[in-house]
């Protein structure tokens, strides 16, 4: 059974969904494109890689002008370089790990922009291109170097923040030592005064205690001494004998 088509009916809808889907690619194209310079004029998460110029710097060495040959870099040369760029490259997975949990969670809040978070992802893949960068570059000096140059350099990054601590804890104690050594000074000062103010207040506690007892046995020698005549102890024994004497006459 054959179902006659109207064609011309069909013509609007066909085009309306052509016009549509081509639409929204050439949108999703130049959003795509706008994206990509955006995130392309956004600053570095990281700064340049110094380690890495001088890397290649050394690589491809070329001779200078009116020099026939250039003298060729040792090869223990160019792997303590790569050996830098490495210890760099584990200093930098570092902060970007420390850094990814307190990113995705100020996302979440809507504390930082979608900028901040490209910048992020931006960092993470050039340090993946990095990493393999190394490897590649780690096999084609020596023979399986590349599966153990970054274990080297990560004993070497911990070596040196170890060196640091270190160093800044020595420096700290040199300046404590100080604000000891001049704390102890002023303790003894302060000391030495308290003990001077205590022996100048004993001896005026002792000066103030004498003036009393000395006033007191001056007044002791001045006063005359009373007796008291109506006691019976006060009139001697022989004149109360004559007393009664005289009393029978």
């Amino acid at each position: 059974m054959f179902f006659d088509i109207n064609w011309r009916g069909l013509l609007l809808p066909l085009a309306y969904v052509v016009v549509l889907g081509g639409s929204l690619y050439t949108f999703s194209t130049i959003y795509r494109k706008r994206k990509a310079m955006e995130s392309a004029n956004l600053a570095p998460w990281f700064g340049p890689h110094l380690q890495r110029d001088i890397y290649l710097s050394l690589l491809h060495m070329e001779p200078e002008a009116g020099s026939e040959k250039a003298p060729k870099v040792p090869d223990s040369i160019i792997r303590a370089a790569l050996l830098r760029r490495a210890v760099e490259d584990i200093h930098r997975i570092i902060q970007i790990r420390t850094a990814k949990a307190a990113c995705s969670s100020l996302l979440q809040r809507g504390s930082v922009g979608d900028d901040l978070w490209q910048r992020f992802q931006r960092a993470e893949k050039e340090m993946e291109e990095e990493l393999r960068d190394v490897v590649m570059e780690a096999n084609a000096l020596a023979p399986n170097w590349g599966q153990i140059i970054f274990q080297s350099a990560n004993e070497i990054a911990a070596n040196t923040n170890l060196r640091e601590k270190l160093d800044e804890i020595q420096a700290q104690a040199e300046h404590e030592k100080e604000w000891w050594e001049k704390r102890k000074a002023g303790i003894k000062e302060d000391f030495m005064k308290e003990l001077d103010a205590d022996e100048k207040k004993q001896q005026e506690q002792q000066q103030t205690a004498n003036k009393p007892s000395a006033s007191a046995s001056v007044a002791s020698e001045d006063e005359p001494v009373l007796v008291d005549t109506n006691t019976p102890s006060a009139t001697p024994s022989g004149s109360s004998k004559k007393n009664k004497k005289a009393g029978k006459k």
